[in-house]
């Protein structure tokens, strides 16, 4: 039997039923007021894989940051909508949403990363604030969680809701405090130092914590996290050298292909495969899910897998964009993750899938939610490095990790400048393809893409990263609720 996570935190969430009617609500409705910090964390903790946490009811496109990771998927354009009979998505994929903050695509984000930021000040400020420095070992195990968790959202807010990284362009709110007056806009710069000084003190905080499981952050999640932020500020030297030490000092091994790819041998026997255990030696952060956490149509695994009873099992597939899947070299294994249909249509079978590979057959979610896995920080420091001159480490890190996928990389070789960067972007958006990896990438390296033919809309049209359809805008709610706007 899968051990139950967070347990009490979940029963504490039961124990709420409604949530403030403020748009940015002071804490989230999984805590209570005189609750112990860690009790408070482990609700933040729920609350990334609970649905309505984006301020609805009754959508279906709202279950945390996995429901989140389509977004991004979606916003990459690597993530095909290959069937609308529920019609959710439909408006990311027709990008009408992108233009339009009247619609709750950008409501349900922003409302779902302020909430996690209102529940982290709610812990900092019981620890004694933003600038407080906590003395015993459980109040900066406490602190560092909360601190890396405010980072998090105010870093997925950044990517979500601004073109790219532009440190004078005025971008949004930021409070570092659970009881605030709407604030104005801050510029991206001002964010940005707030995540790096909350993510620089929540590494410290976290040296020597000894996490109960995968689903807390520690401090290797947290190196992880201020990778991803130098790397979208271009301060590729940082970012090298923090993805080298994920790389190096926490014991995770990278995702084999026997684990990346579910084989089939003999015609008849499968072996391997499916990203959908957090006990996978490579995922550094990630939520056991169990019957208790009340999970079933509406849930990621609804949303992608066609052996879940939902969505994609009805017909409203996600696939990846036929563009990229023919960009993969012939010896490139991880042609083998999609089934490829008749007509032009394809789907993730053979990488994320319930074991027990029954056509909408899992009902209640037990397959595990991924958030960050080792392997993301191989292709990171090969980007950086490359990045910033250094291309025969890049070259390297990039083969060591590519042998694990392609059967020849001696190509790589005769790679350099551009086309080096190209090819660890291209691979970037191969391996974690359906992860919510992609957009960061596109954003990172400024990218234009363009869809396939298997898009049902704009297919064949080319995007670039800065065009007005490819980020979200600020809410109707927020700009009628905020003075300052």
């Amino acid at each position: 039997m899968k051990k139950i996570l967070f347990l009490s935190s979940i029963v504490l969430a039961s124990l709420v039923t409604s949530c403030q009617d403020e748009f940015l609500d002071s804490a989230p409705t999984e805590t209570v007021g005189d609750a112990p910090a860690q009790t408070k964390l482990n609700g933040l903790y729920v609350m990334m894989i609970n649905t309505g946490t984006g301020g609805t009811n009754l959508d279906h496109d709202d279950f945390g940051q996995k429901g989140y990771d389509i977004y991004s998927d979606m916003l990459s354009q690597d993530m095909v909508l290959e069937g609308v009979t529920y019609g959710w998505y439909s408006r990311l994929a027709n990008m009408s949403a992108q233009v339009d903050f009247t619609r709750t695509e950008n409501y349900k984000p922003w409302r779902y990363y302020y909430r996690i930021i209102a529940g982290a000040n709610d812990v900092i400020d019981d620890l004694g604030g933003t600038d407080a420095v906590p003395t015993s070992d459980t109040d900066k195990y406490a602190m560092g969680q909360a601190k890396a968790m405010r980072a998090y959202a105010y870093f997925y807010l950044l990517q979500f809701f601004t073109k790219g990284y532009n440190p004078t362009e005025a971008a949004i709110p930021v409070y570092t405090k659970s009881q605030q007056p709407a604030a104005p806009k801050s510029t991206q710069a001002q964010v940005y130092a707030l995540i790096i000084d909350d993510l620089t003190k929540s590494i410290n905080y976290l040296n020597g914590f000894n996490r109960l499981n995968k689903g807390m952050i520690d401090q290797g999640v947290a190196k992880g996290l201020l990778a991803y932020t130098y790397a979208a500020m271009g301060q590729y030297t940082q970012a090298a050298t923090l993805s080298k030490e994920v790389i190096n000092s926490y014991g995770y091994s990278i995702t084999s292909k026997v684990q990346a790819i579910r084989m089939i041998h003999s015609g008849t026997t499968a072996s391997g495969g499916g990203f959908n255990d957090l006990s996978t030696p490579s995922w550094m952060w990630g939520y056991n899910l169990d019957v208790v956490n009340g999970l079933d149509l509406v849930s990621w695994w609804g949303q992608v897998d066609v052996f879940t009873y939902s969505y994609a099992g009805a017909g409203d597939r996600k696939g990846i964009d036929l563009g990229l899947y023919n960009s993969m070299r012939t010896d490139d294994a991880r042609r083998n993750q999609f089934v490829v249909t008749t007509p032009a249509r394809n789907y993730p079978g053979n990488k994320f899938f319930d074991p027990g590979r029954v056509s909408m057959g899992q009902r209640q979610i037990t397959t595990d939610y991924i958030f960050m896995r080792v392997d993301e920080f191989y292709l990171l420091a090969a980007e950086s490095l490359a990045k910033s001159g250094q291309e025969t480490e890049a070259k390297t890190i990039l083969k060591n990790y590519l042998q694990n996928r392609i059967t020849d990389v001696s190509y790589i070789d005769a790679l350099s400048g551009t086309a080096l960067q190209n090819e660890i972007y291209k691979n970037t958006r191969l391996e974690f393809w359906g992860e919510g990896k992609s957009y960061l990438a596109l954003k990172r390296n400024k990218a234009t893409v363009t869809r396939g033919s298997n898009h049902l809309f704009l297919a064949g049209q080319s995007f670039s990263y800065d065009d007005e359809r490819m980020y979200l805008k600020i809410p109707q709610e927020e700009i009628l609720n905020n003075p300052n706007f």
